[in-house]
């Protein structure tokens, strides 16, 4: 039988779907599934969720980000929602959930508005105006005086750092924030602008417990140095990236060896060759070598003779790092260093903690380089968890540096937003009033979600909240410890404006993205045997 209409169209095995029904309710079906799985661990008191990714990795984390990334979502629709909350990461560092969820809520507002009879179009327009008019309130919200922040006045970090912590660690936030922040303002640049991310590391050590977790001024190295001397203070350091051997050469060559004694010979002038090296390393002044690659039996001992310090460090980022840290350049090959490529470190040390030897590269005086965060706790997940925290921190403080502006947190911003943008809908006439109306009743997902996660009445909650912002009191919040309305500002839960911003305004462009669908069409899949994933790489 001949296919006609599309069939006849497209190759076979195609899919095609189009309509109302088929393609926008699907689409905002699949993106409320996966808002459906980041929303309960909205907030401090999230519940974890057990990721186990397809290299049979165990995550147990509560942070959005790495939960939809680790899910792997093939449905095209949902994978806006995801790049939109991998951008908010990217960008911020915080508030992906926040993103996720909020799309979903509009979404289902949006399928619902589908189901009265509105077009998709009205929506769309109704949304824009919303969020428009969303960003110009936000901007009025903003606590007074917080435009101006030192931000090496670890106060004022702190309280801005201490919500986008709390949604991680409830409970342990403070020691937290004050390790991130001590940690941060270390590194800060003299035009805070340029603050880079990757200057805070966190190295993390099992055992122990996290009020056994430190700030190093300078680097951790895991591992132990290659010799027998395990410390030196204010000493001069040499990098070699290549090792430290006896540099084999790049054309391959035969010698012909007649008696013993050029045997003899042949080795002395190897052993010669190494000594003469390593002599000229320490005559340079350098007291520390770092190498990035193998050392050498026979240049060990040189080493030793000459009472230097060997270290290895086998991964090109770290060496990189080092190098930042202590002012370093890499030298290729094993040779004698210029007294300009020595870098200077205030100590290096090996010590133990909690059964594991590391490197202390400390630098106190010369530049604020790198520093490191030394996490304890008992389990890896939990360290994994304790360093997502940490890295949303010191993202913060990067947004900090950016625009330092605040608004109220614990929800107070949001139903200040559900009331104003509520307000605004009876104003706009024809059927976009609608969409807005939606729109504004969408952010009481986000009060209705930490309440409930706390485990209270979000009925309730809601309406004490929304009887306070109508008295005028707009920074009042949820107090989640005692489960009644609090002000914010007497709590001390401040959100920065930024992620607010950006949370908002990347939710209603995917959403806008998903609303615009109206029909799918999938081509068939290519043929042959499934690849398999290649292998992931470091963390860097």
């Amino acid at each position: 039988m001949q296919p006609y209409g599309i069939q006849s169209m497209l190759k076979e095995g195609h899919k095609h779907l189009s309509g109302l029904d088929e393609a926008v309710i699907k689409n905002i079906d699949a993106c409320k599934q996966l808002s459906a799985i980041t929303r309960t661990s909205l907030g401090p008191n999230g519940m974890n969720k057990m990721v186990i990714n397809h290299l049979d990795k165990l995550f147990v984390t509560n942070d959005a980000s790495t939960i939809v990334n680790e899910l792997e979502v093939q449905h095209p629709a949902a994978k806006i929602l995801v790049l939109a909350a991998k951008a908010q990461q990217e960008e911020i560092g915080d508030g992906a959930n926040l993103t996720i969820s909020f799309a979903g809520e509009l979404l289902q507002n949006a399928e619902e508005l589908i189901r009265m009879g509105l077009h998709p179009s009205e929506i769309i327009s109704g949304y824009i105006k919303a969020i428009n008019k969303t960003i110009e309130i936000l901007g009025e919200l903003v606590e007074a005086g917080s435009e101006t922040m030192d931000v090496r006045n670890k106060e004022q970090v702190v309280s801005r750092m201490r919500a986008a912590i709390a949604s991680k660690q409830f409970g342990q936030e403070d020691r937290l924030c004050s390790l991130v922040a001590d940690a941060c303002i270390q590194v800060c640049p003299k035009n805070p602008a340029n603050f880079n991310v990757d200057n805070v590391r966190v190295a993390k050590i099992l055992g122990g417990g996290l009020h056994d977790s430190a700030v190093v001024r300078g680097m951790v190295l895991k591992g132990d140095a290659v010799g027998s001397i395990k410390r030196m203070e204010k000493a001069k350091v040499a990098v070699f990236a290549g090792g430290v051997d006896t540099s084999a050469t790049d054309t391959k060559g035969t010698v012909l060896i007649h008696s013993a004694e050029q045997l003899e010979n042949y080795a002395k002038s190897e052993e010669a060759k190494v000594e003469e090296l390593v002599k000229s390393v320490a005559d340079s002044g350098a007291k520390v070598i770092v190498s990035g690659a193998a050392v050498g039996e026979m240049a060990l001992h040189f080493c030793e003779r000459y009472k230097l310090m060997v270290l290895k460090i086998s991964s090109k980022f770290e060496l990189r790092r080092f190098c930042r840290t202590t002012g370093a350049v890499a030298i290729l090959k094993l040779s004698q260093p210029n007294p300009d490529d020595l870098g200077y470190v205030d100590l290096v040390s090996v010590e133990e903690i909690g059964g594991v030897r590391v490197t202390l590269v400390k630098n106190e005086e010369g530049g604020n380089s790198v520093s490191t965060v030394v996490l304890r706790a008992s389990t890896d997940s939990i360290l994994d968890d304790l360093e997502r925290a940490v890295d949303d921190g010191v993202n913060t403080y990067k947004a900090m540096c950016k625009d330092s502006r605040i608004v109220p947190g614990a929800a107070a911003t949001e139903i200040e937003l559900a009331r104003r943008v509520k307000e605004f809908s009876f104003k706009e006439t024809g059927l976009d009033q609608y969409a807005i109306a939606k729109f504004a009743e969408s952010f009481e997902m986000i009060p209705t979600t930490l309440a409930e996660n706390a485990g209270l009445n979000a009925m309730e909650i809601i309406s004490s909240l929304y009887a306070e912002h109508a008295n005028g009191n707009v920074k009042v919040g949820i107090d989640l410890e005692e489960g009644v309305c609090k002000d914010a500002s007497v709590l001390c839960v401040w959100d920065l404006y930024i992620t607010k911003f950006f949370a908002l305004k990347y939710a209603a462009d995917a959403v806008c993205t998903v609303l615009r669908v109206d029909q799918i069409i999938m081509a068939k899949p290519a043929g042959g045997p499934r690849r398999e994933q290649p292998a992931g790489m470091d963390e860097d």
